[in-house]
């Protein structure tokens, strides 16, 4: 296991698409309503930059990326 996770927030997502543009390996954009969908909870090592810029660029602040600390499993 990772020890990296995703969440994200639909009831806060405004439809932005920052995250579907930044990391599309992580996140898509629902075709109805436009919302944030997530892909992967535990993104793979290779995509947890994109996972920490998306987080980081969100307008709503609907995603989460928690990682363990240094050191820690």
């Amino acid at each position: 296991m990772s020890g990296s996770h995703l969440s994200v927030d639909r009831e806060r997502c405004i439809g932005a698409g920052m995250c579907a543009m930044t990391a599309p390996a992580l996140f898509d954009q629902d075709a109805d309503d436009g919302l944030v969908l997530l892909l992967y909870t535990e993104p793979p090592a290779v995509h947890r930059a994109a996972a920490r810029m998306a987080a980081g660029v969100c307008p709503s602040a609907a995603i989460t990326f928690h990682e363990p600390e240094a050191g820690h499993p």
